[in-house]
């Protein structure tokens, strides 16, 4: 039989997945109401984890989170409940509940290669609330262990005819994200760099190598169809400027620097929280 997840085993799962979830917690009550001050549910876009007492202000707590979070909401909420009014339920009680809204993994970064740069890079990664879509076209090229994380996803596609592989690997990223091409061929680069355009919807688009290495690229992209506005929004080399070493580590620390620029502000989190002067008023409310 399967056990309900509780409220606070479904947190820490749905954070280390840099899931999108809503914290709902009874602040402050008056008279009859189903919970205490205190009780916490936990609501995704299509699961309920624990209660704050059913019935029809349960599901009304339910969907005013599920709104917030399709649209991508980061604010804190408190939302008031009067049960006999807002809620119609015959015990009459007043009830203030705290909505705190995580809209999941801040950016996708799809990764292309699993060689040394790449899997520093994984690495610098790790610790941020970002989720990695890692690929590569060789067998056994990811590290024994080093894929089991919640937010990264491994993946090995093979090289075929004329590139197709590669496409599909590229048309199967979500829109608006960061990819970064380091594999350990430049037919494979180039072929990578090539679906990435046409796709026309990544954030940004990062590509390992010198000066030369993009000068031969831009040359074939062009020939291939690419036009110089798009082809201008390929970094070569990547890293933040003025960045030295060719270590692996250090490579990566650049990489990880440069894609913290290209980050967009709203991506942070709004934990600018709720205004004492709400709180104070559901707290009064329940004496």
């Amino acid at each position: 039989m399967h056990r309900p997840e509780a409220w606070h085993a479904a947190l820490d799962r749905l954070q280390r997945q840099a899931r999108p979830h809503a914290l709902a917690s009874v602040v402050g009550v008056a008279g009859s109401t189903p919970r205490e001050p205190g009780a916490k549910m936990v609501i995704t876009e299509d699961a309920v984890h624990d209660t704050l007492g059913g019935g029809t202000f349960e599901l009304q707590v339910i969907e005013a989170a599920r709104e917030a979070l399709a649209a991508g909401r980061t604010d804190t909420r408190l939302e008031a409940f009067p049960l006999g009014g807002r809620s119609g339920q015959c015990c009459g009680g007043y009830v203030h509940v705290l909505i705190e809204l995580f809209a999941g993994a801040e950016m996708d970064v799809a990764l292309f290669g699993a060689g040394h740069v790449g899997q520093a890079l994984v690495e610098v990664l790790a610790p941020l609330p970002w989720r990695v879509l890692w690929f590569d076209s060789r067998e056994d090229a990811f590290p024994d262990g080093g894929t089991d994380r919640e937010r990264l996803h491994h993946r090995r596609f093979v090289m075929g005819a004329e590139g197709r592989e590669a496409a599909a690997a590229v048309a199967s990223l979500p829109a608006g994200c960061h990819a970064l091409v380091m594999t350990h061929d430049h037919a494979e680069d180039r072929a990578l760099v090539d679906a990435l355009l046409r796709r026309g919807d990544c954030a940004s688009i990062g590509l390992i190598g010198s000066d030369s290495k993009w000068a031969s690229f831009r040359r074939r992209l062009t020939e291939a169809g690419h036009d110089e506005a798009a082809l201008a929004g390929v970094r070569c080399p990547i890293g933040v400027p003025g960045a030295h070493g060719k270590r692996p580590y250090e490579i990566a620390l650049a990489v990880a620097a440069e894609l913290l620029t290209l980050k967009p502000a709203d991506a942070r989190p709004d934990r600018r929280g709720i205004a004492p002067e709400r709180l104070r008023e559901a707290f009064t409310s329940a004496r």
